[in-house]
């Protein structure tokens, strides 16, 4: 079936392709293919490098080919670019200059120690003393973590710019209007302006993230500034080198972000960032995370508040090409009776794309049984959904050897497929190479008969479902339902209504878009149109309903937050498959009980037909009620009842006998005895032709 703005099959597959294109430009480059074919399928992020020794100060380290991410050295210079402040260039010029990298090692530990002094002669401050520099986490300004009432600066420009918008990756709103705009801006522009963090507890500081504003029109990013800590906020230190302030440098561009790390960690609960210079027809702006060990802390009431533990035995960690494949293979010896590893075709770059089976009888069809699929790392820099789901497929195999009633009653009804990276190649040369990933998942969707799929994104938390392309090609937004807009909806709160934050009234948004209106949910098209999605080709071209689940804020979280995001999602992602049990299901036979493939069944009222399988059985998703169902076949007399839906889970049964036309019983007589039927047009001509000759 189509709609007005839709695309026909052939041009779906291509706009497909350019979607997935689009996709795979948001990733980060490939590491060297020699090393197994790892891959890193998005931005490595920026606390995820070893950390160095406190002793051994790096030098500036050079990007790699399409490297998105800057690393700034431990002593860092101020910018050389005319970016100096305004107004106050003397306080730049009375910075120290660091030397050169890689030498006078003893002096970089010397200055180690006297800012470890000099912080050790205001009492309100602690300095963490280390041999090597402990890996800390971010404190969770992108992940919404740290509220917006942490959140505190000098002056803001307008509600809109306020502290609370100076969170890491966070996007304007598409007019950058008052309410949604992309950074945190001071309302003047001098060195008395600071943002501040307070973690309400003592935490180990060991470095800062910057980017500067989110925007299309505007050029605002800070290029150098001071970092200092407080214990009670009236009180501060500056982080020092050698005997002045150190001078970090920020951003040379708005969007890619920069680390900083501190040299020593500094132990405060308040953290402030004091921009020094900015960029030279901008003003100050800024995004940011900070990296932070919480020190432990029981009888701190926010300690015990956002504390998240889980109590599943999880291999809770990123998985780069290589360590995804074993985790694959771990699973499949764990529990070799119901999964199957294989793959359905290659990336550009030649990685397999590898997908795991679960069921009680891996590799083969089971009549009567749905087909469901999870797809993530179409994005790649969205690793969140991969993860997810490697952790599922951990989790169904534990709990089906601990003989989980609910767990095992999923698997032994359902063939269910789950494809952790669909783009494993990431940003290097997306676009040259993505028709291979496109290929390969419209062979697998059309191979194998799939009921209900779900496809997980990051960025943001909400439930999306078709159609995602507007009817009115002029915009850009527009409400666009399809035929099945009741089960699509209930579909999605399905999974919304399940998960942890989704539906919480109480959340903060995580960008600009307020989806508590429809409980987690939104219409694709009323978000935001994408031409040729994988959502609208799976309803206008498969049989398979398609939603694209958005399952967190943060698109690649630290792994200390993935317990956090498991249990988020763990419910979520089980509810959802179960859904595939819900509607309709049955068999389309001839008279000899023989399944009628390719047979087309309708419901009256609904303008979206399905097909059945090769062996005559099918599955339609319906919402409860009571149903006129019609299935139909080429050369078979069609057949109508009605079919009711309960409110219980588990489809309803409803089956179909066909019977032959009369034409068709006809041609299968004469084929049977190898006679074709009589045309009595040429029987006229030919005999016709015998008179003429016997007159002559």
């Amino acid at each position: 079936m189509s709609r007005p703005g839709t695309a026909t099959p052939a041009l779906a597959l291509v706009l497909l392709a350019v979607t997935l294109a689009g996709v795979g430009a948001q990733g980060a480059a490939l590491e060297d293919p020699d090393y197994y074919g790892q891959e890193i399928w998005s931005r490595e992020p920026y606390y995820a490098r070893p950390e160095p020794e406190l002793e051994t100060f790096s030098p500036p380290l050079p990007a790699g080919p399409g490297e998105e991410w800057e690393r700034r050295p431990q002593e860092p210079r101020p910018p050389k670019r005319a970016t100096k402040p305004k107004k106050a260039p003397k306080r730049e010029k009375s910075a120290p200059e660091p030397p050169p990298p890689g030498k006078h090692s003893n002096k970089k530990v010397m200055r180690t120690k006297s800012s470890e002094k000099a912080a050790n002669d205001d009492h309100s401050v602690r300095v963490a003393r280390e041999d090597v520099r402990e890996s800390c986490p971010p404190l969770g300004l992108e992940t919404l973590k740290i509220t917006d009432f942490q959140l505190h600066a000098s002056t803001v420009k307008r509600y809109g710019l306020g502290a609370h918008r100076g969170r890491l990756n966070i996007q304007a709103g598409i007019n950058e209007n008052d309410f949604y705009d992309g950074a945190w801006c001071a309302g003047r522009n001098d060195l008395q302006q600071w943002i501040e963090v307070d973690a309400r507890r003592l935490t180990r500081f060991t470095g800062v993230i910057t980017q500067g504003r989110n925007s299309l029109w505007l050029s605002d990013w800070v290029t150098s500034y001071k970092v200092m800590v407080s214990n009670d906020s009236h009180t501060w230190v500056t982080v020092k080198n050698g005997s002045g302030d150190m001078i970090f440098e920020g951003n040379s561009e708005k969007e890619i972000p920069v680390l900083n790390e501190l040299p020593v960690p500094m132990v405060a609960r308040y953290i402030r960032i004091n921009p020094q210079s900015w960029f030279d027809n901008g003003s100050i702006c800024m995004r940011m995370e900070i990296l932070g060990c919480p020190l432990p802390d029981p009888n701190n009431y926010y300690h015990r508040r956002n504390e998240m533990t889980t109590t599943d035995d999880l291999d809770f960690k990123h998985h780069n090409y290589k360590e995804m494949r074993q985790l694959m293979k771990v699973v499949n010896e764990m529990c070799p009776n119901i999964t199957r590893i294989y793959n359905i075709g290659k990336s550009h770059q030649g990685l397999k794309l590898y997908a795991v089976e679960i069921s009680d009888h891996p590799g083969e069809h089971e009549v009567g049984e749905p087909e469901f699929h999870y797809i993530a790392g179409a994005h790649g820099n969205e690793v969140l959904g991969r993860e997810l789901l490697l952790l599922l497929v951990q989790f169904v195999c534990q709990e089906y050897l601990a003989r989980n009633a609910r767990i095992v009653h999923l698997v032994e009804e359902t063939r269910i497929h789950v494809l952790p990276s669909l783009n494993p190649d990431g940003y290097e040369k997306a676009y040259e190479g993505v028709a291979a990933e496109t290929r390969a998942v419209i062979a697998w969707m059309e191979k194998i008969p799939f009921v209900l799929g779900g496809n997980l994104q990051g960025g943001e938390l909400v439930v999306a479902y078709p159609y995602d392309l507007v009817r009115s090609p002029w915009k850009t937004q527009e409400h666009t339902p399809t035929p099945d807009d009741h089960v699509f909806r209930w579909l999605a709160y399905s999974y919304a209504s399940t998960h942890r934050l989704m539906t919480d009234a109480r959340r903060r948004v995580c960008h600009t878009e307020d989806f508590q209106k429809e409980e987690g949910t939104v219409n694709g098209a009323s978000w935001h149109t994408v031409a040729g999605s994988l959502n609208d080709f799976s309803y206008l071209h498969t049989n398979c309903f398609e939603l694209s689940i958005y399952v967190g804020c943060d698109k690649y979280p630290h792994e200390s937050q993935l317990p956090e995001e498991w249990e988020n999602n763990r419910e979520s992602l089980i509810v959802f498959m179960e859904q595939v049990h819900r509607g309709i299901k049955g068999l389309v036979r001839d008279s000899h009980g023989k399944g009628i493939p390719n047979a087309i069944i309708s419901v009256e009222g609904i303008n979206h037909d399905i097909r059945t399988a090769n062996d005559g059985d099918y599955w339609r998703l319906l919402n409860p009620g009571e149903y006129v169902v019609t299935a139909k076949a080429e050369g078979f007399t069609a057949s109508t009842k009605n079919c009711m839906v309960g409110y219980d889970m588990g489809a309803t049964r409803c089956d179909f006998t066909l019977s032959k036309t009369n034409m068709a019983r006809i041609r299968e007589i004469m084929e049977k005895f190898g006679k074709q039927p009589v045309s009595l047009p040429a029987r006229r001509l030919k005999l016709r032709g015998q008179k003429r000759r016997q007159r002559g």
